[in-house]
């Protein structure tokens, strides 16, 4: 998978991009360190761009993984920035503050800078800046929801969260922050909890949506993604749910990265939503 990954699409040094150049030897997502959007050590991100650069309107996917707001890494976000890009999408991912650094509402600042800094510099890496669509998995789900839904966030990046042409939830927790973990009441302070749900800020006029889950999810209520549905419908606003037998928690984003003669109907249901939008 590596190998093929490498041979069909390659991660461009913003640098060398700015300089509009292509060098023989591009950086890949996983050297250390890769383009910082802010000052903080964890505000960096990677760019999966497809190989191809005869075009400069691929649609654009920032992509936040899932770690419950308190761990996790870009180079899990791999499988899916792979998958993606050698569908011709290029794919932005981005690390962000995590808990204990920072607590809600301050980790949604991160994917709202790691948006505004894709809108200004995708263009040198072929992405269309008029089509970007936010995508998550678990907590990151969250984290695209609510800058889907909330303006707050992007618009102190200078951007609207009607700007976006669509918002991908894998496995989301949408309607309710789930209460196990014993951090919850520290990552989400009790007297903001009603300002973290993104089913609190539908009114309508969100972008258009897919929300995707597994039946056999036992780490985030599939029922979030259909309460979140039925809200976004309420409002009559674009949402498709889609709806995986037997996937779990993390079978959702794993089938991204199956191998090349298995079709994922998460990967081919994205697709179509992005190709749609």
């Amino acid at each position: 998978m590596r190998a093929l990954a490498r041979r069909r699409f390659i991660s461009l040094s913003l640098a060398a991009c700015a300089a509009g150049i292509v060098p023989s030897r591009a950086r890949e997502h996983d050297e250390p360190g890769g383009i910082a959007y802010g000052k903080a050590p964890r505000q960096r991100l990677d760019v999966y761009a497809p190989k191809s650069r005869t075009r400069t309107n691929h649609p654009v996917v920032v992509y936040f993984y899932g770690g419950a707001w308190q761990s996790g890494h870009r180079s899990a976000s791999r499988g899916v920035a792979q998958a993606l890009a050698a569908r011709g999408i290029v794919t932005i991912a981005p690390d962000y503050r995590i808990y204990p650094e920072t607590v809600f509402p301050g980790f949604l600042d991160d994917p709202a800078a790691a948006v505004r800094w894709t809108r200004d510099h995708v263009r040198e890496f072929g992405g269309d800046r008029g089509r970007i669509f936010v995508m998550g998995h678990s907590s990151g789900a969250h984290m695209a929801a609510m800058l889907a839904t909330d303006p707050r966030y992007l618009a102190a990046q200078g951007m609207s969260n009607t700007s976006l042409s669509g918002m991908i939830g894998l496995a989301g927790p949408y309607a309710a922050i789930p209460t196990s973990d014993p951090h919850m009441n520290e990552i989400f302070p009790i007297a903001l909890r009603q300002r973290a749900l993104p089913i609190a800020f539908v009114t309508g006029h969100e972008p258009p949506m897919l929300l995707a889950a597994g039946t056999a999810d036992t780490d985030v209520d599939p029922h979030n993604s259909d309460r979140f549905a039925d809200a976004l419908r309420a409002h009559r606003g674009a949402v498709e749910l889609k709806k995986y037998p037997g996937y779990g928690h993390d079978t959702i984003v794993e089938s991204f990265s199956a191998g090349q003669n298995t079709v994922s109907p998460v990967l081919a249901d994205v697709t179509a939503f992005i190709d749609a939008h």
